[in-house]
């Protein structure tokens, strides 16, 4: 079968988005710059490749075309082309905050900015100057509490316009940010947090998902015991209850700091290139989750050009993504501020009550750019859904998805039955970038099951075993060149052995991502998912070791093992456990670990299936042989033995019983 049969073009843009988009709108500015007077750019190849070549030159113009606020480079964009240890914009200085809410400063103050949607409240919305007001009064408390320049402050938050206040004022002066959804348990939360020490811990009261309500009130006690830097707490009133709080001048509520400190006015502290913005986590694959430190220039360049030129957004757009904020497209959509667009945020599950709520948001607010994760849209493919007949979406112009690979019957389904003339855009990047290697693009045509193309100023390549790039076969994806958001340091790191351990030992010099992927002949590229173990339960990463550290502290399990398994269009995790001496794995043993996972990790840790097992794979150095359990599990051979120290405990697993057959399709 013919590549062009294989993947068909299933959308073409239009001559109008062709000359009016604003990546064209780059090309044609470039094309008069007076900086670059011998500079021919007349397709997304040439521009691509132009970035690749001249990076430093790049990165440059783009600072100037999007018009970053602040004191620009006096040194050199980049000063090596060595990874790792770039130095981004030498000489600059920038705040991120006074970046994302330029609009109120220096537009239109009156603009809506955000539109907070949950199930538990009503709807919330602040215009650019309303949010400008808050971030100033929260600084202000956040400084009163004793939070200074470095200081972290912490958030157990859900996806509403709070948190993004907290963002904004921690980076007006100089904090460091970060957060976790609230479905996370106390020991998920104490693995991330208790590494990085935060002084403020901010905590919704609960939430309310699917129609349920959960209470966090609860775990404020044990959270201040177990994280003993926190000298501040703000409790969020997220069920719209106004649950009283306890008697304790260390506890706050969100509206009391706000009315303490009415009037103030951000800092706006402006600092170095790379100076900490906030922190992201890894998924905990092999044991305590990394803390991912990424700078305040590098995630606010790399945003605007994947958002204002791979994404077509603007002023006058409508953005909404379905996200949380412990998941890094929660700091890329916040991101979208600096266009002066309208965010729009939702809080709660987006099944509920049924699939189509979502599509009803798409059309009721006119939402323009609509962000969600592969699975969401296969879920609404499979219920046979077909928004684009119920609901009116002429609004909407793109689709973003991420989080696992978009099936083919997805592309079919968008274009059949949301619209035909929009553009899909099927991203790619990870946490440890909060951005992109491979996206979409409005001047390019769509192709099924495909990625449209590399980013700009991506070297992205698919590397076979030798570190040789390849085309039209699968390889690993690396990046070859720096990116200015990859991390500024891994957080307790001082000599950078696990940062470097990370990313650049498969391949020396070179960022390997982990992703197996190919790139086509035209350009685009097709991702065949994570080359580790990392489980993929409805488009969210999982960790392994967030799970062993769960379940193997218990009495009656010896061992236990969980690797994904194919089931339709998603994966389901499969547990396989050796018991202690004396215990059994029966029905109430299976009971205790599903409770446990779903209290003190989240309910999407829990396995679908929990078997017994005598004996599980190490290698010889000691090591859990998951990748092949996993290769077993999903139907495959495991063509090398030789490492694994007990090679018939494979052979074990092989016929279970309850694990015999392929996995179902």
């Amino acid at each position: 079968m013919s590549a062009e049969s294989e993947h068909p073009i299933v959308y073409r843009p239009s001559q109008a988005t062709l000359e009016n988009s604003r990546i064209a709108d780059f090309i044609r500015w470039l094309a008069a710059d007076a900086q670059a007077p011998t500079l021919a750019i007349d397709d997304y190849a040439a521009l691509h490749a132009w970035s690749i070549d001249q990076p430093g030159f790049f990165w440059a113009r783009l600072w100037d075309y999007l018009g970053l606020v602040g004191q620009p480079a006096s040194g050199p964009v980049l000063d090596t082309l060595s990874m790792p240890g770039t130095t981004w914009f030498a000489g600059a200085e920038i705040n991120f905050a006074e970046n994302l809410l330029r609009e109120a400063l220096h537009g239109d103050p009156q603009r809506t900015a955000v539109v907070s949607l949950s199930e538990a409240r009503e709807p919330i919305t602040l215009t650019y100057g309303e949010l400008l007001d808050r971030v100033g009064a929260f600084e202000a408390f956040l400084r009163q509490a004793g939070v200074e320049r470095g200081d972290r402050v912490a958030g157990v938050v859900a996806h509403t316009h709070e948190p993004i206040v907290a963002l904004l004022a921690c980076a007006s002066l100089g904090a460091i940010w970060s957060s976790a959804s609230p479905d996370f348990g106390v020991s998920g939360i104490v693995d991330r947090f208790a590494q990085i020490e935060p002084k403020v811990l901010i905590t919704v009261d609960g939430y309310r998902y699917g129609g349920k309500d959960f209470d966090r009130l609860g775990r404020i006690a044990e959270l201040r015991e177990q994280i003993p830097s926190i000298r501040q707490v703000v409790v969020i009133d997220n069920t719209g209850t106004a649950q009283p709080l306890a008697d304790d001048p260390a506890i706050a509520g969100w509206q009391e700091a706000l009315s303490a400190h009415a009037g103030a006015a951000p800092s706006f502290d402006r600092g170095p290139f790379d100076r900490p913005v906030y922190i992201l986590f890894s998924s905990g694959t092999t044991g305590v989750p990394k803390c991912i430190v990424h700078g305040a220039g590098g995630c606010l360049i790399q945003h605007a050009k994947e958002q204002i030129l791979h994404g077509d957004l603007g002023r006058d757009d409508v953005f909404f993504y379905f996200t949380t904020c412990g998941w890094m497209m929660w700091n890329w959509h916040v991101s979208g501020l600096f266009t002066g667009a309208s965010l729009m945020t939702y809080d709660g599950n987006p099944g509920y009550p049924d699939l189509d709520a979502l599509w009803q948001v798409a059309e009721q607010y006119r939402v323009t750019h609509f962000g969600t994760s592969a699975k969401w849209l296969g879920a609404c493919r499979n219920a046979g859904l077909a928004p684009g007949a119920d609901h009116d979406l002429e609004a909407l112009r793109i689709i973003f998805s991420t989080g696992s690979p978009l099936l083919d019957a997805d592309y079919d389904w968008v274009y059949a039955q949301v619209g035909s003339d929009m553009l899909l855009g099927s991203i790619s990047g990870g946490t440890d970038i909060v951005a992109c290697f491979v996206g979409c693009c409005p001047i390019l045509p769509v192709r099924r099951g495909e990625i449209q193309c590399r980013l700009l100023g991506v070297a992205a390549e698919a590397f076979n075993t030798d570190g040789e790039p390849v085309i039209g076969e699968r390889g690993e994806l690396v990046c070859t060149q720096p990116l200015p958001s990859m991390p500024v340091a891994f957080w307790n790191d001082p000599d950078g052995a696990r940062y470097r351990a990370a990313y650049f030992e498969t391949f020396p010099g070179v960022w390997a991502h982990g992703d197996f992927i190919e790139f086509t002949v035209e350009g685009g590229a097709i991702i065949y998912g994570r080359s580790d173990a990392t489980l993929n339960v409805g488009g969210v990463r999982i960790g392994t070791a967030e799970i062993y550290r769960q379940i193997e502290p218990m009495p009656e399990i010896a061992d236990c093992m969980v690797v994904a398994r194919r089931q339709g269009d998603d994966e389901r995790i499969v547990m396989l456990v050796v018991p202690s001496e004396g215990h059994t794995v029966d029905a109430a043993l299976c009971d205790a670990i599903r409770r446990r996972l779903r209290d003190h990790a989240s309910p999407r840790h829990v396995p679908q299936q929990i078997l017994a097992i005598e004996a599980l794979p190490y290698t010889r150095s000691g090591k859990k042989v998951e990748v092949a359990v996993a290769r077993l599990l999903n139907g495959q051979s495991v063509d090398n033995t030789e490492a694994i120290a007990n090679p018939d405990s494979l052979t074990a697993i092989a016929q279970h019983p309850d694990l015999g057959g392929a996995p179902s399709s």
